[in-house]
């Protein structure tokens, strides 16, 4: 039997409704939703950074 714990107090899974088990399905794909965002974010943070060292590296050096 799977547990899970909410504000505290934890639940048997298998006791649950079918739409607290849902409700728990989709929170925990939002969870792996955001945690996806924050990696494209990071990646996308990094490949700006680079970007941006590439273009002051190309600016005239005499400005």
């Amino acid at each position: 039997m799977a547990k899970v714990k909410i504000d505290g107090k934890e639940y048997d899974t298998d006791a649950l409704s079918a739409e607290a088990k849902d409700n728990l399905t989709n929170m925990r794909l939002c969870d792996e939703r955001m945690q996806q965002i924050k990696r494209d974010a990071a990646i996308t943070q990094t490949a700006r950074n680079a970007y941006a060292a590439a273009l002051k590296s190309a600016l005239p050096k005499d400005a």
